[in-house]
């Protein structure tokens, strides 16, 4: 008898805007930690979580305003900085999913999240997307915009959308 493919879950990730790189956000590790708990369960076997970080490119180019660039070097050490962060972010993730035995795969992309987000759900067809949510009211949304709203009317695949517990949320919402 064949074995069937494992179902493939896209957990899109990010940083956490509170702490920094390489700190995940609140919303990634409770949507991941979700994951685990309420689909993964003990079927590890069953499962391959798919990690996406997209990475926001500076409107100006520059992450690091007060560091001094002398030569050609120091503007090339700014694109492995940034990437190296994205990675370490990535690990987190990774080594969570080895402890439990989880199949897994991470990747980054730069561009705008949701846009990028429904294009790799285009291009890699997994079986679900899977997003945290800030619990943002209506007047937030409005100003900061939702990626897991876009990525939920947009994506060709379906989206479970997990929101942060209220005892996990910053005192400002838009924080992560």
């Amino acid at each position: 008898m064949e074995s069937e493919p494992p179902t493939r879950i896209m957990v899109a990730v990010n940083q956490s805007t509170i702490k920094g790189y390489p700190h995940a956000s609140i919303s990634s590790r409770g949507a991941f930690d979700w994951t685990l708990q309420k689909i993964v369960r003990s079927n590890t076997a069953g499962f391959k979580l798919l990690f996406l970080h997209v990475q926001v490119p500076d409107e100006d180019g520059f992450d690091d305003m007060d560091s001094i660039y002398a030569s050609p070097e120091d503007f090339k050490s700014l694109k492995h900085k940034e990437r190296a962060r994205g990675l370490h972010l990535l690990e987190y993730f990774v080594n969570r999913c080895h402890e439990k035995g989880v199949a897994c795969e991470a990747w980054i992309r730069k561009g705008d999240p949701k846009e990028v987000i429904c294009l790799e759900v285009k291009r890699v067809q997994p079986d679900l997307l899977l997003v945290g949510s800030r619990g943002l009211g209506p007047f937030q949304r409005v100003f900061v915009g939702t990626v897991s709203e876009f990525c939920a009317k947009h994506a060709e695949c379906p989206v479970i959308t997990i929101k942060r517990s209220e005892n996990e949320a910053p005192q400002d919402p838009v924080d992560d």
